[in-house]
């Protein structure tokens, strides 16, 4: 009975090696691809809060980015 279950247990961390194994090589390309969108990401925010700096600034109208007070 001992025996069958070091076998059932080894062919399970075999299993799971094999697997780590196969997606090993696709594992960087993701993690590459994951960070390259949160790079983009914070390029277009930045951009963005440039953009609506500018534009409130050659309006000389009030920053939408700021909370309103409750002051008229």
């Amino acid at each position: 009975m001992e025996q069958n279950n070091q076998v059932s247990t080894i062919k399970n961390a075999v299993g799971m090696a094999g697997g780590a194994v196969l997606l090993a090589p696709i594992s960087f390309p993701v993690l590459h691809a994951l960070t390259g969108v949160a790079v983009a990401g914070l390029g277009l925010f930045a951009a963005g809060t440039l953009v609506v700096k500018t534009v409130s600034a050659l309006t000389g109208g009030p920053n939408p980015t700021q909370e309103n007070d409750g002051a008229c």
